[in-house]
């Protein structure tokens, strides 16, 4: 039997071990979010330590993304994948035994690089190994169990926080990782660009400074400002880089990341959708996840319990997309499920403290289902409509929407909330000491915080007020992601075309595949 005869009978094996490490990065991206109550007691963390805590890993994980893509197409991409593993099982390992907030953040950040290295081969692989008829389908597969590691995350966290210390949210991802290993030395086939030419390096780091000053600029603004110096500055240097790296990809003989791309309607079209869709996603979920513990007053192990319905509808949405593509094409499934998406955080603009978890189930349920009927459609369109030799470039490019798409969501969704949340408790702080009354309205959880050391019944009403004004505040970012959702989906009817708008690209015939 040929290598390539090998390869296509165990495909779905492939699959099952990408899987495996993708759960990882699905995890990461939302089970830290859970322990953050515990970490800054642990530490004594300040709000920004906490902060970066997240954002680190972010940060490096979108600045290295399109590098690491481009890197696993001219080395192999099994080959970036095992590096990314190993990369982030170390650095796992290190952040489970951090000793202070500082050590935390250096670990997050390096396991960013590990997690750039991993998310674009996984699906740079399977556009591979896949035939092109059966390629949505491994797509959809694909994407729900990515979004079942998100959903998962915080059910996770809270099983692990009220069992283990706060180490074990880290040290879950070494079992995880063994296992992708070795499975992935005997199940994950070595390909390459057969005609890669020498790595664009003046592209990649005008990459790597584009998308990180911009993605900073967005991590802060909520906090210093969108008007702040520093803000201004780090958006500022970011924008330049960005026009810079347009000008020189254009330019140069051999680019890290082809601009003609974005010729082709379908992977505009794609990414579009993808940015958006994880713009209102990311900042409900940021929201809804306050609502849960400062609100309604769960543990972060009932918080999780309850928020873990969000794996469920990604899956289902994501597995049953592929046959609504089949049956209505990809405009009409992903402009659908936009709007739907905007319907349902639409409904969450009127929850209440007294609001059933059974109509919060169905709000969660339906979000992240209409999602799985956004991700797996629109990455198809991206990553079909690029060469299988550049599938590396284009997963990359597809996974750096997602995280610029989920950080502008929390940052503007965010601050939206904040500045709602500030106004109502202008009254309500009046009394307190001006560093206290600060803190109470930046903060839902200061103002808590802040109500149970205060004697009754001040801090009754306190608490009150905070828990009124953060449901006013939700409510005027639900309307915010709600907008943007619904233009959004007006913008892809018009934009992603129902079907290819480019001769399908053979499978293996251009990518140098060995054991």
């Amino acid at each position: 039997m040929s290598a390539k005869d090998r390869i296509y009978e165990q495909r779905w094996l492939t699959l099952a071990v990408l899987s495996l490490s993708l759960v990882i990065i699905g995890l990461d991206n939302t089970i830290l979010n859970i322990a953050i109550p515990t970490l800054q007691q642990t530490f004594q963390a300040s709000a920004s330590e906490l902060q970066w805590m997240v954002d680190s890993y972010i940060l490096v994980f979108a600045g290295l993304l399109l590098t690491m893509g481009a890197l696993g197409d001219r080395f192999g991409r099994a080959r970036a994948l095992t590096a990314g593993l190993i990369i982030f099982g170390a650095a796992s390992a290190f952040a489970a035994y951090a000793d202070s907030a500082n050590a935390l953040i250096v670990a997050r950040g390096v396991m960013g690089i590990g997690g750039a290295l991993m998310m674009p081969a996984t699906l740079s692989i399977i556009v591979d190994v896949f035939p092109k008829e059966e390629r949505g389908k491994a797509i959809a597969i694909w994407a729900a169990v990515a979004g079942l590691g998100i959903g998962l995350g915080p059910l996770l966290g809270g099983v692990l926080l009220e069992t283990f210390w706060w180490g074990s949210v880290f040290l879950v991802n070494i079992p995880i990782i063994l296992g992708a290993l070795v499975l992935g030395r005997f199940l994950v086939p070595n390909s390459s660009d057969p005609d890669a030419p020498r790595t664009d390096i003046v592209g990649a780091g005008l990459s790597m400074a584009a998308v990180s000053a911009i993605v900073y600029s967005i991590i802060e603004a909520p906090s210093l400002g969108w008007t702040s110096g520093q803000v201004l500055a780090a958006f500022g240097i970011g924008v330049v880089a960005l026009a810079i790296f347009v000008w020189w990809e254009q330019r140069v003989k051999n680019p890290i990341f082809d601009l003609a791309f974005f010729q082709s309607k379908r992977f505009t079209g794609g990414v579009l959708a993808i940015t958006i869709a994880f713009f209102a996603l990311f900042g409900v979920v940021f929201l809804f996840t306050q609502y849960m513990q400062f609100v309604k007053g769960y543990s972060p192990l009932e918080a999780g319990v309850r928020i873990a319905p969000i794996a469920l509808g990604m899956a289902i949405g994501s597995a049953r997309s592929h046959l609504a593509v089949r049956r209505f094409g990809t405009t009409r499934v992903v402009t659908v499920a936009m709007v739907a998406l905007g319907v349902v955080i639409a409904s969450l603009s009127t929850v209440t403290a007294g609001t059933s978890y059974v109509y919060l189930f169905f709000a969660l349920v339906g979000m992240s289902m209409s999602m799985g009927f956004i991700m797996a459609p629109a990455t198809d369109a991206v990553m079909g409509s690029i060469p299988v030799a550049k599938a590396g470039v284009g997963s990359a490019t597809n996974d750096v929407t997602r995280q610029l798409g989920g950080a502008l969501g929390v940052a503007i969704v965010g601050s939206a909330m904040n500045a709602r949340f500030s106004a109502s408790m202008a009254d309500a702080v009046v009394a307190l000491p001006q560093q206290a009354a600060e803190a109470a309205s930046n903060s839902v959880g200061a103002a808590i915080s802040i109500a149970s050391q205060l004697p009754e019944p001040v801090g009754t009403a306190l608490a009150a007020a905070a828990n009124e004004a953060f449901l006013q505040g939700f409510g005027a970012a639900a309307v915010v992601a709600t907008a943007v959702a619904l233009v959004g989906a007006v913008a892809v009817a018009k934009l992603l075309p129902a079907t290819e708008d480019q001769a399908p690209v053979p499978v293996l015939s251009t990518s140098r595949t060995s054991d």
